[in-house]
């Protein structure tokens, strides 16, 4: 029988708030569960607290794994209506309970994680008490995990808005009361949002509102289900990277001012961290497939998108072998400013043109891999930095393409 709300103790009001988004996560709910539980116990025993698990309502039994997880910390099960999915309709039911019982901060942290220990719940969650109101995590990871964040959201959210926020859809994150109340207002909900665009539509939103953000170091590397960047992304490219562009086209007025980015504070103790993530498997041959395959696939709408010269460079590495294959820079920079301005000029439908971006992603995915095979992770951080720096330059041409009449 569906409900929408378990709330065993019948819990009104609380301060402090960890949340988990779920769906079928019954086989590993309980370890995030029991380390939030002792991170409050440990670092925010004197404030009412509540646990809350905001699911997709769960065939497989993650209701009933995590009301009996035996927690100090009351808990309260939270559901979207049977056959409602995605991570942001979580998220909603989770915002509106957060202004209800009027709670002062917010955690929240993925039901597939293997590394998360009390300590985060802390670096989380203790800024939002000392006048930050959005927490980021700053953590190590494979520097083939997370290929989205590397070579869009990262660079792309950097240039746009100005605040060096390396994880802008991490997954794990803080933030106040005062914040859930206007994500729950907010008119710029989409289909993308309601999905796995959630992440970076909540980071961007904390952006524009000039809500003071930090970064929290973690501690130790985020594990979690790793993905290979070639054979796991569904409709999430499309989720993400189409939030991006609809904010894009929302914020204009603020990001057309902004010019270079800041760094932004880190909580915590430094990056001293020598634990290293587990390795995530690559595998090159089914990135250059893709690559190759999009020109018979998506050439057409290329065509209509991309600049003469950009379609040019882009048949000339068509040429290449797998081994000298390499995907530049600036060529990248300047797909996706194209694909930006055709999105808001709406030249194609949203999906088509996304789906048309998948197979140059994957060039460029493929580029990364090949320069940074021999690199420890901390040479390639410094190579996405310089990366981003070149799309700080670019912020010209952007802003010059975007004020362009559409000519299709």
């Amino acid at each position: 029988m569906f409900e929408p709300e378990v709330n065993p103790e019948n819990i009104k009001k609380a301060a402090f708030v960890v949340a988990i988004p779920s769906y079928n996560e019954a086989d590993s709910i309980a370890f995030p569960v029991q380390q939030a539980d002792q991170g409050i116990q440990l670092f925010f025993g004197n404030m009412e607290s509540v646990i809350i698990n905001c699911d997709n309502n769960s065939n497989d039994g993650t209701k009933e794994v995590f009301l009996g997880i035996k927690t100090r910390t009351p808990k309260i099960y939270l559901s979207t209506e049977p056959g409602i999915r995605g991570k942001g309709n979580n998220f909603r039911n989770l915002f509106k309970k957060v202004v209800d019982l009027h709670a002062k901060a917010v955690v929240v942290v993925d039901a597939d994680l293997k590394s998360i220990t009390p300590k985060w719940i802390r670096h989380l969650g203790e800024p939002l008490f000392q006048d930050f109101g959005y927490v980021v995590p700053l953590y190590v990871r494979h520097k083939y995990d997370g290929t989205i964040t590397n070579s869009i959201a990262y660079p792309l959210i950097r240039s746009l808005y100005g605040r060096r926020v390396r994880q802008p859809i991490g997954g794990d994150f803080g933030f106040c009361g005062k914040l859930a109340r206007t994500y729950f207002h907010s008119d710029t909900w989409s289909d993308g949002v309601a999905n796995f665009g959630i992440d970076v539509w909540m980071t961007t939103l904390a952006m524009n509102q000039n809500i003071p953000i930090c970064q929290a170091f973690m501690g130790r590397p985020k594990i979690h289900r790793p993905k290979d960047p070639g054979s796991d992304l569904g409709p999430m490219f499309r989720q993400v990277v189409g939030t991006i562009f609809d904010m894009m086209i929302k914020f204009y007025p603020f990001w057309s001012q902004v010019k270079w980015s800041k760094p932004t504070a880190i909580f915590g103790f430094g990056l001293g961290e020598t634990e290293m993530p587990p390795p995530v498997a690559v595998n090159d041959e089914i990135l250059f497939r893709k690559f190759q395959g999009g020109f018979s696939t998506y050439g057409h709408i290329w065509e209509t998108v991309l600049s003469k010269e950009t379609v040019g460079k882009l048949r000339e590495i068509r040429e290449m072998d797998q081994e000298r294959f390499d995907f530049p820079t600036h060529l990248w920079i300047n797909v996706l400013i194209d694909f930006a301005v055709a999105y808001k000029d709406r030249l194609w439908s949203g999906d088509e043109l996304l789906d048309s971006l998948v197979p140059l992603y994957l060039g460029k995915t493929l580029s990364y891999v090949k320069k940074t095979e021999r690199m420890s992770i901390g040479e390639s951080e410094e190579f996405i930095e310089e990366e981003c720096i070149q799309f700080e330059a670019s912020k010209g041409v952007l802003i010059q393409r975007w004020n362009e009449k559409p000519t299709a």
